[in-house]
């Protein structure tokens, strides 16, 4: 019980939320922003760069296309990259500390975001291979940031709020993503306003301005700015009081640096940290682990997964299914920059109407409903509308019934958001102890970013085509991967209004939550 906590654990839960709370959302949650950015951002220029590098004058009424290969790798690479980011960073975070490898991801970041527009070469193959090598990088970077995120806000946060403020550091996902098509919007009109020509040349050849190959290449490297101007404040940050007093075992330092960021007086009792050991003094591959939390990381592993084969296949392949709704025009009758504006102006809709409101209605409602409801009713209801879809999928598509078929695909969004995409993030940051927080979080995400890579590579190389049958087959699969999601959701429990200490039995209190799933957020 929290009774058993150390004081400056105490002090943690029970603090009132001020200022510092909202400093230290806005610092991990700008790296969400610049994450969200820079993986989404390659969507809004992968056809432009098709345009730009693979033009075939054998064929004159076409414009350039990347290889579907090709295509796979520059859109998904950043993907691979996360995923080993991941869990090397969410084990450093576990060894070393968080503060420490914190910076380390921004860095890489702000490198990886400015080399990537700066991939020249002397042909074609050249420029997208140094391409696809920075965007490993950078995803690599990317991939650090979510253990470490979690991890720090779930420790820095009290117990009434804290699935709200983590649940808030995620939402700035969903501003990156607004952005990412936003700041494309914005430069292709710039440019098209100075530059852009007639639609067709006298031969016929449809035209592409070569001024798109300085557009493509702002808009990645802006990918660097958040970042920059986040990195001061994130090494002003002090290591967590969790951390430095069960994993360091200096609860002093932990009474001291809490006490000045919360500006209370907390008392330093070093006496209960030999409790503490002998309570969590296992590692991940032992049977204590697994018989303590081996159902919670199945469950968050396997959600998060099934989660991401769905919201991945949709964000990667939306600009292939814009113009079915009818928020783009074919590639044939638009110049080069005026369908990055086209694609880049419907996923900021997308994102906008669907895509945003859902972060912030699990920030609002998730210590009411909860964890387990939400990310039951997000899975539900992503399924559903799936199926709707796939069933329908050469009805909806007629012009008459497009913004049908255009709301139907923004709630696919919105109950992803409000539901799994949000609640898998904030469920491993909470299950599992001090020790193996980040780790765990870690193995959860590289899941999900596994489910991303079917998506990215498996279901975009077989839609890529616009078969309106391979389209409505994936929409049907998809809806199955979904309540696969819905069941295995039942292998995680109910984490509100508990320390972290009594989630995880750390305190030396029974693991509950590994006895029962049942979603509650009271002990027996």
């Amino acid at each position: 019980m929290s009774s058993n906590n150390l004081a400056v654990l105490n002090a943690l839960d029970s603090a009132r939320t001020q200022w510092y709370h909202v400093t230290a959302i806005v610092i991990a949650g700008m790296g969400f922003f610049t994450d969200a950015y820079d993986l989404f951002c390659i969507s809004t220029v992968s056809k432009l760069l098709g345009r730009l590098y693979y033009y075939d004058p054998a064929v004159t009424n076409k414009p350039g296309k990347l290889p579907p290969n090709v295509n796979n790798f520059v859109v998904g690479v950043a993907l691979v990259g996360t995923l080993t980011g991941q869990l090397v960073f969410g084990w450093l975070g576990d060894k070393l500390g968080r503060k420490k490898v914190y910076g380390v991801t921004l860095i890489l970041m702000v490198i990886c975001a400015i080399c990537s527009g700066l991939s020249f070469g002397s042909s074609p193959q050249s420029v997208i291979t140094t391409l696809c090598f920075f965007r490993f990088w950078l995803g690599f970077g990317i991939g650090g940031d979510y253990p470490l995120s979690a991890t720090i806000m779930s420790e820095y946060a009290n117990k009434k709020t804290r699935g709200k403020f983590i649940a808030a550091v995620f939402a700035m996902q969903g501003v990156g993503i607004i952005f990412a098509g936003l700041v494309s919007m914005t430069f292709s009109r710039i440019f098209l306003g100075f530059f852009e020509g007639p639609k067709f040349k006298d031969d016929h050849i449809l035209s592409t301005e070569p001024e798109g190959d300085y557009m493509w290449r702002i808009v990645l490297m802006l990918g660097a700015l958040p970042a920059i101007l986040t990195y001061y404040w994130r090494m002003k940050m002090p290591e967590t009081g969790r951390y430095t007093a069960l994993i360091e075992g200096n609860a002093k330092q932990a009474a001291i640096d809490m006490g000045r960021v919360l500006k209370i007086d907390i008392q330093a009792d070093g006496e209960k940290l030999s409790q503490f050991k002998a309570s969590n003094d296992y590692t991940l591959l032992s049977k204590e682990f697994f018989r303590r939390h081996g159902l919670h990381l199945i469950g968050t592993m396997s959600t998060w997964f099934l989660l991401d084969i769905a919201f991945y296949s949709q964000n990667l392949a939306q600009k292939d299914i814009f113009p079915a709704m009818g928020l783009t025009n074919k590639d044939v009758d638009v110049s080069a920059l005026r369908e990055v504006f086209e694609t880049s102006r419907a996923m900021f809709v997308v994102a906008l109407l669907g895509t945003f409101p859902g972060y912030w209605f699990t920030v609002v409602f998730i210590e009411s409903i909860g964890r387990f409801y939400i990310q039951l009713i997000g899975f539900f209801m992503m399924s559903v509308f799936m199926l709707i879809m796939g069933i329908q999928y050469e009805y909806l598509k007629k012009e008459a019934h497009k913004w049908v078929f255009a709301t139907l695909y923004g709630l696919t969004f919105f109950f992803a958001n409000f539901g799994p995409n949000s609640t898998t993030f904030v469920l491993p940051a909470e299950l599992f102890p001090t020790r193996l927080r980040s780790t765990c979080h870690a193995l959860s995400a590289a899941a999900g970013k596994a489910g991303a890579m079917i998506g990215a590579f498996g279901v975009q190389s077989y839609t890529l085509s616009g078969n309106p049958k391979k389209i409505k087959h994936a929409m049907m699969v998809l809806s199955f991967t979904n309540m696969l999601g819905f069941c295995c959701t039942f292998l995680v429990t109910e984490t509100k209004g508990r320390s972290l200490e009594e989630i995880s039995g750390e305190d030396g209190s029974k693991n509950e939550t590994q006895m029962t799933n049942r979603p509650s957020g009271t002990s027996r």
